[in-house]
């Protein structure tokens, strides 16, 4: 973590926090933001000091590039500082975040558990690589009780994997309740929590791997890729840190300064996003087509109650499900009709994203059915009401359009 005094502490707002963590601080003269630093090859005046460095391959010390250098090291601290842990690791992209735990946890012969809404290229990497290794994988409901969980435990199972809420169908899932099971079968608990951002604090609900996708809301104008992998204990640091480096995981020293920059606006950009998807939500559950909001903050959705114990907010991206009788064409005309919301299978960003996911995404633990064509809509920073006026003509295409 940074050294500078002038760093904010925990008992700071989180406003404040973002704004100075992972700065030189405000009594040092230069400039308010980092430079970028680029460079591969690192000099050392002596064979001694070379020596000295390769012992220190786990601290935020030059080395050689791929170890990072002073434009990585002050975003590393910052997501630690956003999610409560004390290291983290950058790495190129939001998949790679997913896939470098799982690959530091997992050996030939081991078992994991993944829920059944889990990212498609989570899974896709469980089923087409993981396996070729000799690893299984279970998936399970996501909306699994703790009891319900403990049968699926194996001898060998050493991963739990978690998603809350689903990020194309937002199960919230009892990630307390879960990881007390996981740890006492002594498995480790990894969670992607890129919806949560800061709202779910992981380490305090038995987590011990956090995962995000940086090239959401972190970064902020749909520009960069990137991901993170944030733990709280030195084992854990130890095992994700030496899988990145054999890996040779490295992210862009200018993707990180975009994210750095990203991040200092992230707080206010959330409560404006937040605001506003759960206005469209309201308006989304009250019109007639609409047969459920998938949205865990507002009141009545499904894993409402679980949200409002575990988070502190929510971010901008949520789930319709149409009635019974509409078909996937009139879905798919209503996106084509919309004129803010493009269509994109991101999100995160400033702009508006409306995407059809039925015949999209896999399920194999009966976990699926929800009765109706579904929609994901991620809204941007746009005036909620002319997204809401551009919802209301969409779905006058999708009535005139024939089923």
């Amino acid at each position: 973590m940074a050294d500078d005094t002038s760093q904010p502490h925990a008992k700071m707002g989180f406003y404040t926090r973002l704004s100075h963590a992972g700065r030189a601080g405000t009594n040092v003269r230069g400039f308010v933001n980092p430079a970028v630093h680029r460079g591969s090859t690192m000099l050392y005046a002596k064979m001694a000091d070379r020596v000295a460095a390769a012992s220190e391959r786990l601290e935020q010390k030059p080395h050689y590039g791929t170890g990072g250098g002073p434009t990585h090291w002050p975003l590393e601290n910052v997501i630690a500082e956003i999610e409560g842990g004390t290291r983290c690791q950058i790495v190129s992209t939001g998949l790679a975040a997913v896939t470098v735990p799982l690959q530091a946890y997992l050996k030939a012969g081991d078992h994991v558990l993944m829920p059944d809404s889990v990212y498609g290229p989570a899974r896709n990497f469980c089923d087409n690589f993981l396996s070729r290794f000799g690893v299984q994988t279970t998936y399970y409901n996501p909306c699994i009780t703790a009891a319900e969980i403990e049968p699926l435990f194996q001898p060998n199972t050493t991963v739990l994997y978690t998603e809350s809420p689903g990020s194309h169908t937002f199960e919230v899932q009892d990630i307390p309740a879960l990881a007390a099971v996981a740890h006492a079968k002594g498995a480790k608990v990894l969670m992607d929590n890129t919806w949560g951002i800061h709202f779910f604090q992981p380490f305090r609900h038995g987590v011990d791997v956090s995962i995000q996708a940086l090239t959401k809301y972190v970064v902020g104008h749909s520009d960069v890729l990137l991901g993170s992998i944030t733990v709280n204990s030195n084992e854990d640091w130890a095992r994700v840190r030496g899988t990145a480096s054999v890996l040779g995981q490295y992210a862009s020293p200018d993707d990180c300064w975009l994210a750095l920059r990203g991040v200092r606006t992230m707080a206010v950009r959330l409560d404006r996003q937040m605001a506003s998807a759960l206005e469209v939500a309201r308006w989304l559950a009250a019109r007639h087509e609409i047969a459920q909001v998938l949205h865990p903050a507002l009141p009545g959705a499904p894993g409402h109650a679980i949200w409002k114990r575990d988070f502190t907010g929510a971010c901008s991206l949520f789930g319709i499900v149409f009635k019974p009788g509409i078909t996937q064409p009139q879905v798919h005309a209503m996106a084509d009709a919309l004129q803010l919301f493009g269509k994109g299978a991101s999100w995160g960003g400033y702009e508006s994203l409306a995407l059809p996911t039925s015949g999209f995404i896999t399920r194999t633990a009966n976990s699926g059915d929800f009765g109706g064509q579904m929609m994901r809509l991620h809204i941007g920073l746009e005036d909620p009401t002319d997204l809401i006026a551009d919802l209301a003509q969409g779905l006058d295409v999708l009535r005139a359009t024939k089923p």
